[in-house]
């Protein structure tokens, strides 16, 4: 009965990972170390190869659930972040905060007393800079940038798999959003619509359209695939051989996260609004602090 509550657990974690994903400016690597689960899945997909069963069945609720949260929840989500936008980002900010204690302990050696090194000016400087960058991401991200049209060209089709690395690799980092990123670009809304495309002809039996778009998409999933794998074996290396360090750098990419998400609201507080949002705020936190233990 515990192990299956566990797997149901680790579900709900993967539908929380793929709605963070699914928002620009909220991060799918945050809500991983929020809910502590961050090292877990870096360490699968560095070993995938080399212990492919125990990888891909660790990996498999997280992935039943990132489904889930981009396919069913997502719509749902969105609809939410467009009526109420205040509430549903609070709910978000909530989860990241509430998952900051789990990584502090990391920071600190694991709670390990001979191990507790606290913040030295080096883990400072790294913050600092991590926490700036995310902040110089979000001020990029506002800027108007026109979409790209996308051709079945030998260009578009090479730009798409560096489109593909890009936005894999920032879901991986925590504090990064890769719809952001993608948004930065010019490629949101143009591979948002692809993907539309591909299940519309699909649907419908609208071959030339599937053709199409599938021609298109494989080189950016080959480059998501690409980049998910070289992303989390530099991730690796990292917290092997700096890992306090790495992980001040996490902090403050996780750190500026309820910034940039207050930054990308334009609302007009009132106190039923405020209220509300703390209330989903503690939710949020509540959640995360559950689904850390």
């Amino acid at each position: 009965m515990g192990s299956l509550i566990n797997y149901l657990k680790d579900i709900l974690k993967g539908v929380v990972i793929g709605v963070a994903n699914a928002i620009p400016g909220v991060s799918g690597g945050t809500m991983m170390v929020s809910m502590g689960i961050y090292d877990d899945i870096i360490f699968c997909i560095t070993h995938l190869l080399k212990q492919f069963k125990a990888s891909v069945l660790r990996l498999l609720p997280y992935i039943i659930g990132m489904a889930v949260g981009i396919v069913g929840l997502a719509y749902a989500i969105t609809y939410l972040d467009a009526e109420f936008p205040f509430q549903t980002r609070m709910v978000f900010i909530g989860l990241i905060l509430g998952g900051i204690p789990v990584l502090w302990k990391r920071i600190r050696g694991n709670g390990k007393e001979e191990k507790k090194e606290g913040f030295s000016l080096a883990h400072v400087l790294v913050f600092l800079v991590f926490f700036a960058l995310i902040l110089v991401i979000q001020y990029l991200g506002g800027q108007e940038t026109k979409d790209v049209t996308l051709t079945v060209k030998a260009g578009s089709l090479v730009a798409l798999f560096f489109v593909g690395i890009v936005a894999s690799a920032t879901m991986v980092i925590p504090g990064v959003s890769g719809s952001m990123m993608l948004m930065i670009m010019g490629y949101y809304y143009p591979v948002l619509n692809l993907i539309k495309d591909f299940i519309d002809g699909a649907l419908h039996a609208k071959w030339d359209v599937v053709t199409h778009t599938t021609v298109l998409l494989v080189p950016f999933g080959l480059g998501v695939v690409f980049g998910i794998f070289a992303i989390a074996k530099l991730i690796e290396i990292l917290m092997n051989r700096f890992e306090s360090l790495t992980y001040s750098g996490i902090l403050g990419l996780v750190a500026a996260s309820p910034v940039v998400i207050l930054m990308g609201m334009s609302v007009t507080l009132s106190v039923m609004l405020l209220v509300t949002g703390i209330i989903a705020m503690l939710a949020g936190g509540a959640v995360a602090y559950f689904m850390g233990e």
